[in-house]
């Protein structure tokens, strides 16, 4: 692979000062550099990508050995081998099996256990289960990471499909989180889900004692109306939930992973099990096409090398994920999880330092807010930032589709100003025309100047429904993958968040007074002190 590497680098340092704008001199650049999934496209021609730098980094792939990677994942093969465990939350949305994991076929336990949820949410849906006062109004999820960024994201973004109760989302531990959120809930027909496969994450389980003494004021048994996504059954029924409201999910199914089980409740219960099982459609037939397809056809193989190009390879650190479609715009936040946990890694799976960067800073917001925000920096700052835009068709609402037009016009006009930019030249035109000359024209018109040669892709697709939704994520969910294969680590683990969980346990009982913290460093000492008032 080192050679691979070395060419690609090569071949980026000798077209670096190569404008994308010339590629389109080859009348079928767009053509050739777009892939088609059904109703959906991803147009990766505004970014520097040549068919040599794209032969090259399909080799990489290769050389990675990305096909028998894909296939042991989707085999059931422990390929998270820090944890020896399999990676198969595309199980969870798979029409058909056999899926064998350790020489058992888990489908018929993935399908019972998806009838047991589907037969709660339509319980709840239809008013069969209630709440101590009557049908319920509201649902709070209370959960944290992967058990909430997900379905909190996919809540808001098929906002148009819900007929179920509210749906409110908990994380923070920061308790003007729950308190806001419970304000103004009447406990009685308010419903809580705590997720957490351990139940023992402090900041969930904070949240939920604080939820079921807000319950306990007005419900004389505050446990009957919460339920629990987990796979520790004593520490639920020690909480007071009974076994029948409580969902599990199997180990082979990371956090972050696993909206497409039981963490996905709520969403359940907002849209109804017939459109989730839309969602779960639209990701198996993104599973079906990375499985199937060849390489350089592949569009989640096709993403994860154009994010290598732009990192790896190019140099460029971070990536901005801008949805134009306000319903998306928690999906920024979950992408940041999905690749930032995922690739935020320092060693190879052998545990040698890794010889190339691993993954960028993602961040990003919903256009056209970002427009007036940060795009700024986007267009003239001194770093490039490759852009990731998301666009549908057609709105949800044809009586305002005069809004529609105006956000794909936007969408695409930025798309093409940081690929064309603004020339001195045509900076200076524009001055003159408004009647500037000399010294002011100059120095007016050096302000206006675009550099232009930006790259971005862009996903588009017919409408945001519940299927395609579930092909965006299984598409974004492949993408980190590839990237991980090719970087030569494990994607599936995360322990660079458990240091910062065990000093917080530590710390606990110092900030309460029950132990001194006489082995901090003198700067959190002084934390300390200032929240003691000394």
């Amino acid at each position: 692979m080192d050679a691979i590497w070395t060419a690609l680098k090569d071949h980026a340092a000798k077209t670096k000062a190569r404008r994308i704008l010339s590629l389109f001199d080859a009348p079928e650049r767009a053509q050739q550099f777009s892939w088609r999934l059904g109703d959906m496209m991803l147009d990766a021609a505004k970014t520097n990508l040549d068919a040599d730098a794209l032969a090259l980094l399909c080799d990489l792939a290769r050389a990675a050995e990305l096909e028998g990677r894909r296939a042991a994942m989707f085999e059931g093969a422990a390929i998270n081998q820090t944890e020896g465990r399999a990676v198969l939350h595309s199980a969870l949305r798979a029409p058909s099996g056999p899926i064998v994991v350790d020489g058992q076929d888990v489908l018929p336990e993935i399908v019972a256990a998806r009838a047991r949820l589907f037969a709660f949410a339509d319980g709840v849906r239809s008013g069969a289960i209630t709440g101590a006062g009557g049908r319920y109004t509201d649902v709070v999820n209370i959960g944290i990471g992967g058990s909430d960024l997900g379905p909190a994201m996919a809540t808001l973004a098929l906002a148009p499909y819900h007929d179920g109760p509210r749906l409110h989302y908990v994380s923070n531990v920061d308790g003007a989180h729950i308190n806001d959120t419970l304000q103004g809930l009447d406990p009685k027909t308010t419903l809580v889900i705590v997720a957490s496969k351990t139940f023992t994450t402090i900041e969930t389980m904070t949240n939920a004692e604080t939820a079921r003494t807000w319950m306990a004021r007005s419900v004389a048994d505050p446990a009957a109306q919460f339920v629990a996504v987990s796979t520790a059954l004593a520490r639920t029924s020690a909480f007071g939930i009974a076994p029948d409201r409580v969902f599990g999910f199997a180990d082979w199914v990371g956090g972050r992973y696993s909206l497409w089980g039981p963490i996905g409740l709520g969403l359940v219960l907002a849209i109804g099990p017939a459109r989730f099982t839309a969602v779960l459609a639209g990701a198996s037939a993104m599973d079906d096409h990375f499985r199937t397809a060849p390489i350089a056809q592949n569009m989640p193989v096709i993403l994860a090398l154009v994010g290598v190009w732009h990192n790896q390879v190019l140099g460029h650190a971070t990536r901005a994920v801008l949805p134009y479609d306000q319903r998306l715009a928690r999906l920024p936040a979950y992408l940041q999880q999905l690749e930032m946990e995922s690739n935020g890694k320092r060693v190879a799976m052998d545990g040698s330092d890794l010889a190339q960067h691993s993954g960028p800073v993602v961040w990003g917001e919903p256009g056209t807010n970002g427009q007036h925000a940060f795009y700024q920096l986007i267009h003239q700052g001194t770093r490039v930032i490759p852009c990731e835009f998301l666009i549908a068709a057609e709105g949800h609402e044809p009586e305002l589709a005069h809004h529609h037009r105006l956000l794909l016009a936007n969408c695409f006009a930025q798309s093409e100003a940081l690929m064309r930019g603004r020339s001195l030249d045509a900076a200076r035109e524009l001055m003159a025309a408004q009647g500037l000359a000399g010294a002011e024209l100059e120095r007016q018109a050096l302000h206006r100047v675009f550099p232009g040669n930006r790259p971005s892709t862009t996903l588009i697709y017919r409408k945001l429904t519940p299927f395609v939704l579930g092909q965006i994520i299984a598409l974004y969910e492949h993408r980190v993958f590839v990237e991980g294969v090719i970087l030569g680590i494990n994607s599936f683990d995360q322990w660079g968040v458990e240091l910062g969980k065990v000093l917080a346990t530590a710390l606990e009982p110092v900030l309460a007074g029950a132990a001194d913290g006489a082995d901090k460093d003198g700067s959190t000492r002084q934390l300390i002190d200032f929240v003691r008032g000394s």
